[in-house]
């Protein structure tokens, strides 16, 4: 099946110099993607001159006037960049001339963005940032890494549902595992919202294997760990320096 991707080529550090290559690269190897480049077009036509890419049906370009910073507040870009690179992709997304957008810009920006323009299916009130991590047996989806630094119980409910369904689409599993990330395995553990996430999640017909630790991350215990925001950021980031470290 034919997939129309949307990538927003101003978004990151080094915006269409690195973004632009990596879309013709993804090209060659996936034939049933089709690439549509956001930004600005003089700045894109550039990337593929100087990859001196020939034209292909599959790739084109989609014109954006402004672009997001990295530092820039998410509120402020959401109002007053409304041409931005990210959000035209997005928006191509809403009409459907794209099933998928990519942008490797302002996390923040992108969220708020996203929220506002896609709005969020029936029963989950916010999104979440997940990411795959590597285990002695494979890898665990873990969310969420930042986007919610403050969580109710329903809200980590639905980080579980998120991210059951995702492993189920990607890895085709009917019943993917789920671990509320805790200080300790025991029910009793844990703050209050933690614990009544718990609750929520045993009652509520996913696969929930119960408290994890942090040491079950890198064990692959479950297919997917649940956390807030905060507690998942500093993981990612502990689990980053430990790396380079080593």
């Amino acid at each position: 099946m034919d997939i129309t991707v949307a990538i927003d080529c101003m978004g990151g550090d080094h915006g269409p110099h690195v973004t632009v290559p990596a879309a013709i690269d993804y090209l060659s190897q996936d034939p049933a993607a089709n690439i549509i480049l956001v930004g600005i077009p003089e700045a894109i036509e550039a990337e593929l001159k100087a990859a001196d890419f020939k034209p292909n049906p599959r790739l084109r370009i989609h014109p954006a006037s402004e672009v997001v910073g990295m530092d820039e507040s998410p509120a402020l870009a959401l109002r007053n960049k409304k041409d931005s690179s990210m959000r035209v992709a997005v928006n191509l997304v809403k009409t459907g001339e794209a099933q998928a957008c990519i942008s490797a810009g302002n996390t923040g920006a992108l969220l708020a963005t996203s929220r506002f323009v896609l709005k969020t299916i029936p029963g989950i009130d916010r999104p979440a940032l997940a990411v795959i991590l590597p285990t002695i047996r494979g890898h665990t989806y873990v969310l969420d890494l930042g986007a919610n630094v403050n969580c109710t119980a329903e809200h980590l409910l639905q980080f579980g549902v998120m991210g059951a369904s995702l492993v189920s689409s990607i890895e085709n599993k009917a019943s993917p595992s789920v671990g509320l990330l805790n200080i300790g395995e025991e029910e009793i553990k844990g703050n209050e919202v933690v614990k009544q996430a718990a609750e929520l999640l045993r009652k509520s017909g996913l696969n929930f294997y119960g408290n994890v630790e942090g040491d079950d991350i890198y064990k692959g215990t479950t297919d997917v760990i649940v956390c807030d925001g905060f507690v998942g950021n500093v993981t990612l980031k502990t689990s980053e320096g430990l790396a380079q470290m080593l």
